[in-house]
C-alpha cells in the first residue's frame, strides 16, 4: 500500500490504472451507496488513496478565481432536454421567451424530446419552441448531444441549457444566457443544495461527485451535477465524450479542465417543490453509480495514452 511507482517509470501507467479501479471498487458499492451508514468515512477512504495514486493533495487543487472579462455578446440559444414534461416545459419555454423579450434580446428555443409518450413535444412547440425528438428514450446526454450539434449547424456560438421540469428558475438560465463572459467560457451554475431543501440523497450524491472530479481533475468544482450550465458550441464533439446518460455532464467536465477549457462557477438558485409534485427521473443510488464507472473509464482511457 506504501509503494508508489515514480512518474515516468514502465508500467506506472498500468499501476495508476489499477489503484484507482481497486480504490473505487473496495470503497465505493454503488448497491450500498445511500444505505451505508459510514459511507462519508468510506468515500473519504477512497479519495485519500485514489489522490496519493494521482500524487495530488488539497494544496495541489486551486480555488476558484471569479473572472470578469467582457466580451462582445455572443450568439446564444437554450437547449432543453425533456422527458415526460408535458405538465412543465411550456411554462419554462414561455418563461425564457418573456425574459428574452424584455433584454430586448433573441433567444432562440430546442427543446429535445427524449423519446416522451406524453404531449411533451406538443406543449413544447405550442409555447414557442423548436423541438426535435428522439423515438425512444435515449438518455440526458444523448439529448444534449442532439441539441448541441443542432446549435452548431445554426451557427451559434454558445448554448445554456436547463432542466424541463422547472427546478431552475428561468431568471438564472437568462443570467448564464447573457453572461458577458467569452462564448469559449464553460459557465457552471452552482446550486445551494441544503438551502434550496434538495433530498438528502441528491445532496450526498452530488457532494461525492464533486469531490471525487475536483481530485481528478485538479480543479475544485463546486456542484458537478446541475444541469444550469452554457456550453461553448462544439465542444462536446471536439472533446469526444462518450456517455449519453447522466453521467455525460461529469464526462464533459472532466475532459474539459483536461483540455484546458476556461471554467467559471457562477451561484444560481434552483426550486425543488414539494415530494409530492416533484417529478425526477435522477436515480439516487443508479444514476451515481453510473457517473463513478463513467469517471474512472475516462480515466483509464486517458492513462493509457
Amino acid at each position: 500500500r506504501g509503494h508508489r511507482k515514480p512518474r515516468g517509470q514502465s508500467g506506472s501507467r498500468r499501476y495508476f490504472t489499477k489503484s484507482i479501479l481497486t480504490a473505487v471498487v473496495a470503497d465505493v458499492d454503488a448497491a450500498s451507496y445511500i444505505r451505508s451508514r459510514n459511507i462519508g468515512q468510506r468515500v473519504g477512504h477512497a479519495v485519500a488513496r485514489i489522490s496519493r495514486c494521482c500524487d495530488l493533495a488539497d494544496a495541489d487543487v486551486p480555488e476558484r478565481q471569479n473572472s470578469a472579462s467582457l466580451t462582445e455578446p455572443v450568439r446564444v440559444c437554450s437547449i432543453i432536454p425533456a422527458y415526460q414534461a408535458a405538465g412543465q416545459v411550456a411554462d419554462v419555454v414561455r418563461g425564457l421567451l418573456d425574459g428574452a423579450r424584455q433584454r430586448d434580446c433573441e433567444l432562440p428555443i430546442l427543446v429535445v424530446d427524449d423519446g416522451s409518450t406524453d404531449q411533451t413535444s406538443i406543449a413544447a412547440r405550442q409555447a414557442g419552441a423548436e423541438v426535435l425528438r428522439h423515438d425512444q428514450n435515449r438518455g440526458k446526454g444523448q439529448a444534449l448531444k442532439t441539441g448541441l450539434d443542432w446549435a452548431e449547424a445554426g451557427g451559434y456560438h454558445a448554448a445554456v441549457t436547463l432542466d424541463a421540469d422547472g427546478q431552475h428558475p428561468v431568471e438564472e438560465a437568462l443570467r448564464l444566457a447573457f453572461c458577458p463572459l467569452p462564448c469559449d467560457c464553460l459557465l457552471l451554475g452552482v446550486r445551494d443544495l441544503r438551502l434550496a431543501h434538495a433530498p438528502m440523497s441528491h445532496r450526498m450524491s452530488n457532494a461525492i461527485s464533486n469531490r471525487f472530479l475536483s481530485w481528478f481533475s485538479g480543479v475544485r468544482l463546486l456542484d458537478t451535477q446541475c444541469g444550469l450550465r452554457r456550453y461553448p458550441v462544439g465542444l462536446w464533439s471536439a472533446l469526444n465524450v462518450r456517455d449519453s446518460g447522466y453521467a455525460f455532464e461529469a464526462e464533459i467536465l472532466l475532459r474539459a479542465v483536461w483540455r484546458g477549457t476556461r471554467i467559471e462557477q457562477l451561484p444560481v438558485s434552483v426550486h425543488y417543490p414539494p415530494r409530492i409534485h416533484r417529478v425526477s427521473h435522477f436515480d439516487s443510488v443508479r444514476d451515481p453509480a453510473r457517473i463513478v464507472r463513467r469517471v474512472v473509464m475516462t480515466l483509464w482511457e486517458r492513462s493509457r495514452r
